[in-house]
């Protein structure tokens, strides 16, 4: 769908921009709504009793631009809902919606959500949303499959993948339809309001339509000095507010009926919510880890039969029988690697004593029997990756999956190294999997790292993927589980010839999955030796 430039469309939107203590972001977000052009009737920028004159600062800008209005807040509220409630309370246009003082709306957002709300006579128009890493500028779209294509559906309902995108930003809403149905954000310090909002919305029943436009841009700023809500994981309060907020969004909707979207909420926290957390559980200590197992036990002892009547060995369900099935945090790393994205099942591959695959031999009640019988592209292959920079070779090893594996047949592997700030800089190489030397049901493959070229490409964090290939033509595409045994994940020095010094560290993300870091040059290598010597010194 195409933005309609008639008058028609004129004054037609308003921006709601909340803020609080943002002084430095919150111009260029008004500045993003208001150049959306003579759609956007008005922008009503309310300041959450900020104390950093973030207010004085809307009111200068109000005083030059007639289409901006200031609302303050006399107490500040804590929280996201109370200040979008108070914007959307003084919203005059026949359409809303919502932006964040540090986020900003790219051109041409407003124009393609209001002539797809037009065309197709929607309630809720939906586009989307990339996350924006900065200072990288690395960009990752939220929720991409929901916006591949443009879409028109009677209800919610007939798309129960929506209630996956929880976030209320990258939307227009038509205002009389918020107020007709009374759908306003929690008040107050409520934690993941975006979620309730959302599960308001689709209980409703709305007309809904979908644009694979960009409609939002959310800057992600993991070095600011307060953290985001959905960055600030580090206190188990955060989980217990995340699960309150899924609580809250599944009652919603199965309070109006929506069985089939009550549902989707709690496999949708099984397979994202849960999954993110149980991936930064071991970076946690003793205390929140025991806290957050009780929870999580708690939380999901409130699931019924029909939840789970899923897959019982999808990542996320297997995650849930495991935390159920045993009364304290175990099995850490391994739940970290099948909680990366993709799923890594690691050994061991335990058998109970009838000879039925289950997760371990101290877990016996957590069987695995559907596993083997999913297809290639499902498993949750694991690959051991180990590399040596100084021999400049990677080695990787496949595991063999209860039988699974060797049936597809194993043909060979594409080896990608990826950028992590600059996603179209990639190197690709092809290399054979053989049966391993060792007679363990394993295959192997071992190929150089061309660390010169990711070096001349650009420094800094490269990804490593492999796309396995098997006999009858079916891929997987894994990641590949980093091996730390010792002297592997360390810093070192590569003379080279091209650079005189490369200064390389193959590491694991959070999720376990193996990346290299390249730095070319003594200089590049002298800044990362002297934090180093910063470290060890008193």
């Amino acid at each position: 769908m195409h933005p309609d430039p008639s008058p028609a469309h004129a004054g037609a939107v308003s921006v709601v921009v909340i803020g609080h203590d943002d002084a430095a972001h919150v111009a260029g977000a008004v500045s993003s709504a208001l150049g959306q052009g003579p759609a956007v009737r008005e922008v009503v920028a309310v300041d959450d009793c900020s104390t950093d004159g973030s207010a004085e600062l809307l009111e200068r800008l109000a005083a030059a631009e007639p289409r901006l209005r200031v609302v303050r807040l006399p107490v500040n509220s804590g929280g996201c809902g109370t200040p979008r409630n108070t914007g959307l309370d003084a919203a005059v246009a026949p359409y809303v919606m919502f932006l964040d003082s540090d986020d900003v709306l790219p051109p041409g957002a407003v124009d393609a959500l209001l002539a797809a709300a037009r065309e197709t006579d929607a309630q809720v128009t939906g586009g989307l949303c990339v996350r924006r890493e900065l200072p990288s500028g690395r960009e990752v779209p939220w929720e991409p499959a929901l916006y591949a294509s443009p879409a028109v559906l009677a209800r919610p309902a007939d798309r129960p993948r929506l209630v996956r995108d929880t976030l209320s930003v990258n939307k227009l809403y038509a205002t009389d339809f918020l107020r007709a149905h009374g759908i306003r954000f929690p008040d107050g310090r409520f934690p993941y309001e975006d979620m309730v909002f959302t599960a308001r919305v689709w209980a409703a029943a709305p007309r809904v339509a979908l644009v694979p436009d960009r409609v939002y841009v959310w800057h992600v700023r993991r070095a600011a000095r307060r953290l985001s809500i959905s960055l600030d994981r580090a206190g188990v309060d955060n989980w217990r507010a995340r699960t309150h907020a899924c609580r809250t969004a599944h009652a919603i909707l199965l309070d109006a009926g929506e069985k089939g979207l009550a549902r989707a909420v709690r496999a949708k926290f099984l397979d994202h919510d849960l999954r993110m957390y149980v991936r930064e559980l071991p970076l946690r200590d003793e205390a929140y880890r025991r806290l957050w197992w009780a929870h999580t036990r708690a939380h999901l002892a409130e699931y019924d039969a029909a939840d789970r009547s899923g897959d019982p060995a999808s990542p996320g369900m297997l995650l849930a029988r495991v935390l159920l099935a045993s009364p304290g945090p175990r099995d850490l790393p391994r739940l970290r690697e099948l909680a990366a994205r993709p799923a890594r099942l690691c050994p061991p591959y335990a058998r109970t004593a009838e000879g039925t695959p289950c997760w371990s031999a101290e877990l016996p009640e957590v069987t695995l029997e559907t596993l083997p019988e999913r297809p290639v592209r499902l498993l949750p292959l694991a690959v051991d990756a180990e590399l040596r920079p100084r021999t400049r070779l990677l080695r990787l090893r496949l595991h063999e999956l209860y039988g699974a594996v060797g049936r597809a047949g194993p043909v060979d592997a594409e080896v990608e190294w990826r950028h992590r700030d600059r996603a179209h800089l990639v190197l690709r190489r092809t290399v054979p999997l053989r049966p391993a030397a060792d007679g363990a049901g394993a295959w192997t493959a071992v190929t150089p790292v061309p660390l010169e070229r990711l070096a001349a490409l650009a420094a800094g964090a490269w990804d490593l993927r492999l796309r396995l290939r098997f006999r009858d033509g079916a891929s997987r595409t894994v990641s590949a589980h980093a091996l730390t045994g010792p002297g592997l994940l360390r810093p070192r020095a590569v003379p080279s010839a091209r650079f005189g010094l490369l200064l390389t560290r193959p590491y694991a993300t959070h999720g376990g999955a193996l990346a290299l870091r390249v730095t070319a040059g003594a200089q590049g290598a002298g800044r990362i030796l002297a934090g180093r010597l910063r470290r060890w010194l008193p």
